[in-house]
């Protein structure tokens, strides 16, 4: 039972990491056009936030992935890793139930 509720609280975790990597990708996007100012105090402040967050994650996917010039793939190479793990943990969920 107890290994049932660290499986869900990390399964949670690892979904809040993802919806911060979306939006990490959704303010880059309104940056790069031009919909949101970057220096707005909430944006800024936001991106700010996010980037805290998911760089220590991210840097050493960037090293370990090739050059690929302007396109950075670490975050969606962090989301499959993420999803991958998601699997795993209810393998094991259901696996503890039976």
């Amino acid at each position: 039972m107890m290994l049932l509720a660290l499986i869900n609280i990390i399964d949670y975790l690892i979904s809040i990491v993802i919806i911060l990597v979306v939006v990490q990708f959704v303010l880059s996007l309104l940056f790069s056009f031009n919909v949101v100012d970057r220096h707005s105090q909430w944006a800024g402040g936001l991106w700010q936030a996010v980037n805290a967050l998911l760089n220590p994650v991210l840097r050493p996917i960037q090293r370990m992935m090739p050059d690929t010039g302007a396109i950075d793939f670490s975050p969606m190479v962090l989301i499959v890793l993420l999803t991958v793990l998601q699997k795993i943990l209810a393998a094991l969920a259901m696996a503890s139930i039976q």
